[in-house]
């Protein structure tokens, strides 16, 4: 039997719109990634000052939501199925999380056009860990995940291909 502390799930998936303004064109990101996610959406704001661009630090500029749970699995196999179920070796980091991202909304099953909204792309962000991994959230005693028990690359992939039935192209 295999140890059960070497389990792998799914974190957490962070959906994120870059919009580059604020206005108009923020309000229609966060119609769009409230309409896919069935989530209320929080305002990611500006850090650092480009004049070029118009933007400056406190600025709205961006929209993500934290979807976790069996609502994350439900969203990662949606947004996967907008993928045809590839995904790139090189999505993959070091640490088993991985990203990839949807070039137009449109393009998730079941979606419909909105004309008021455009066309916009987002982000899919993908954290996965084992078992344990609390010790680095808890609130008494934090400690750091031991280099051992850390989620790799190869495990990820593996677990992409297992769980979801994913292509991984080199």
């Amino acid at each position: 039997m295999e140890n059960p502390m070497k389990e792998i799930k799914v974190e957490k998936v962070v959906v994120n719109m870059g919009v580059g303004e604020s206005g108009e064109e923020l309000k229609k990101g966060k119609q769009i990634i409230e309409k896919v996610t069935g989530s209320k959406t929080i305002e990611t704001k500006c850090k650092i000052k480009q004049p070029l661009w118009g933007i400056r630090p406190g600025l709205p500029i961006g929209i993500k939501v934290t979807l976790r749970k069996e609502k994350a699995i439900e969203f990662l196999k949606t947004t996967l199925k907008a993928k045809e179920n590839t995904l790139e070796s090189s999505n993959f980091d070091p640490r088993g999380n991985f990203g990839f991202g949807i070039k137009e909304y449109i393009d998730l099953p079941g979606t419909k056009y909105d004309p008021k909204l455009g066309i916009k792309g987002f982000n899919v962000l993908v954290s996965l860990e084992k078992k344990g991994y609390r010790i680095k959230r808890r609130k008494m005693h934090k400690k750091k995940i031991p280099e051992k028990h850390r989620v790799t690359k190869k495990e990820a992939i593996n677990f992409m291909k297992e769980k979801f039935g994913v292509e991984i192209n080199d």
